[in-house]
């Protein structure tokens, strides 16, 4: 998952831009520095977002669902840090997080679900749900079905300077917490930049 920078979080869902679904990550945007490979602590310094020409973002993660009585459940993430603690409305994702030119997305999808719930993908299968454009960003999204404990997810962290200009970094979950949802609580969950995924999921599924 990306990590935000104040204005992104501020404002997380400029207007988007739909892409029909086919095969080929976002919500946040901010300048990162990537530790050395090991468990995965990113540093924020605080910017605005990608604009005009700049190069698009590309993002990659993985919605998973599974039946429940109710009908489809999903398994959604919310966000860490202090910017959403207080908040649940419109303040989970899917898991997912950038990847660089060059990399499969649909690795780095299964990579990035694995470092924000801790436990990998439960399925040897993905189908695309296509992707979303928003605000420079490109989020790229597959269907798993299978199942997982939500309340034995594990996150990575990253390391954030706050309160602002503080000089002070701190470390916080990506994730402080993950759940089950049936498709009409997780439209009022999930970030609005995502929510065309659960119709994407609901017209696959049928």
């Amino acid at each position: 998952m990306e990590v935000p920078d104040v204005l992104s979080v501020l404002y997380p869902d400029p207007p988007l831009r739909h892409v029909p679904a086919g095969p080929h990550h976002d919500h946040r945007a901010g300048a990162l520095q990537l530790d050395p490979p090991g468990p995965r602590r990113r540093a924020l310094s605080p910017g605005r977002p990608c604009q005009g020409g700049v190069v698009a973002k590309r993002s990659a993660g993985v919605l998973l669902h599974r039946r429940g009585p109710a009908g489809v459940e999903v398994l959604l993430g919310h966000m860490g840090g202090p910017f959403w603690a207080r908040k649940d409305a419109a303040a989970w994702s899917i898991p997912k997080g950038e990847y660089v030119d060059g990399e499969d997305p649909e690795a780095a999808a299964r990579r990035e679900f694995a470092e924000e719930l801790g436990s990998p993908v439960p399925a040897a299968e993905l189908a695309p749900l296509g992707e979303v454009r928003a605000s420079g960003k490109v989020l790229t999204v597959w269907a798993a079905e299978g199942d997982l404990d939500a309340d034995a997810c594990t996150s990575n962290t990253f390391a954030l300077e706050w309160p602002p200009r503080s000089g002070r970094m701190q470390e916080f979950p990506e994730i402080d917490r993950a759940g089950w949802f049936d498709l009409v609580a997780a439209r009022e969950k999930l970030v609005k930049g995502q929510v065309p995924f659960l119709d994407r999921l609901a017209g696959l599924l049928g």
